[in-house]
């Protein structure tokens, strides 16, 4: 009994030695499979496929100061910049882009561009000059003023050009609080410039003026950069706009005459995000009224900067035709992106001062 006993318990201990061997060569090979990764990459499919947990898709970058996708028709609004005037300017800031020519007696006006925006305040308004219907042309903008020229006047037809005459209440309205010539207390607001639309086109025909590059440029890599902390462009003996960078904001905060520019509701000086400036010829017209009326050789081609960024690089500019766009390259021959911003398009008389620093 005791020999066949013995037996019994051996087989037992045998038996037992056979399972743990096979349990240490299972956990042997789960540890394999588990450094490799395979239960890991099922544990992460799960994940994936949990529906309580949402999926994070990166939101596509947009343009901020246009709407890319927007079909509107801009406003190309006249505005006043004779020295009693310019304080009074309102509502340049929400324009996308911004005009300055040369005018009679030395002063400038600006052609301010809006589209799309709701702005409550702008102007004062001014008087049309014929030149600026190009500028109008090239952005298939509806024109805006008060009074005009008589080359004006007579462009207004043969150009085509659709545009809103400001009133003193159904499209305006005169500010009489300012202790100002009435000349320079006329204002309008995006909601009054629909009153004047009528019949008229408000779907734009064509691209934008210019190419934005939602993602900042590198301005200190483009070829012929130099810096451009301050900038100043004259445009007669008793007008010269000036910047200076700020570094901060990345942007550039606008002087006239050695004076801050700003907003007479907001008290906020104006800045912007890139400058374009080159230089036109300009003479005083002969039209038997002497009063200085200018014309302006802006039809061709010539050179001038781009400016954004604290960076100025050379470029090029090509108007084909009054209602063409100007075309803006980079010295290599390609085609001008800016900064998505506001832009200050300063078109200076030829052989004026302009200081880049």
């Amino acid at each position: 009994m005791t020999k066949s006993k013995k037996i019994r318990l051996g087989k037992k201990n045998k038996l037992i030695f056979i399972i743990g061997g096979i349990i240490l060569f299972l956990a042997i090979i789960v540890g394999i499979l588990w450094a490799i990764g395979i239960f890991d990459s099922k544990e992460e499919n799960n994940k994936v496929a949990d529906p309580k947990e949402p999926n994070i898709v990166e939101e596509e970058k947009k343009l901020q100061i246009v709407d890319e996708n927007s079909t509107s028709r801009p406003y190309a609004i006249m505005i006043n910049n004779a020295s009693v005037a310019r304080p009074l300017q309102s509502g340049l800031q929400d324009a996308y882009i911004i005009y300055e020519i040369i005018a009679e007696g030395g002063i400038t006006r600006y052609m301010a561009l809006f589209m799309d925006q709701e702005t409550e305040r702008i102007g004062s308004i001014r008087s049309a000059r014929h030149y600026f219907l190009d500028y109008a042309l090239e952005n298939d903008a509806i024109y805006v003023h008060h009074g005009q020229s008589p080359q004006a006047l007579s462009d207004f037809k043969t150009l085509g050009i659709d545009r809103i005459e400001v009133s003193e209440n159904k499209t305006g309205w005169r500010d009489k609080k300012l202790n100002v010539a009435t000349e320079h207390t006329l204002f309008t607001s995006i909601e009054k410039l629909e009153n004047g639309l009528g019949s008229k086109r408000t779907t734009r025909k064509g691209d934008l003026l210019l190419n934005y590059s939602v993602d900042a440029i590198d301005m200190a890599s483009l070829d012929g950069a130099i810096p451009a902390t301050t900038v100043s462009i004259k445009y007669s003996s008793g007008t010269t706009s000036s910047y200076e960078y700020d570094s901060e904001n990345a942007v550039y905060k606008r002087f006239v005459n050695n004076k801050e520019h700003t907003d007479y509701v907001t008290k906020e000086q104006y800045t912007f995000k890139n400058i374009i400036t080159y230089q036109v010829d300009n003479y005083t017209l002969n039209d038997g009224e002497d009063k200085g009326r200018q014309e302006l050789e802006n039809i061709g081609s010539g050179t001038g900067y781009y400016i954004s960024g604290g960076y100025a690089v050379p470029i090029t500019w090509e108007k084909k035709s009054r209602s063409a766009q100007t075309k803006y390259y980079y010295e290599n021959g390609e085609e001008l992106i800016v900064n998505d911003g506001n832009t200050f398009i300063q078109i200076q008389p030829e052989g004026q001062k302009l200081e880049i620093a």
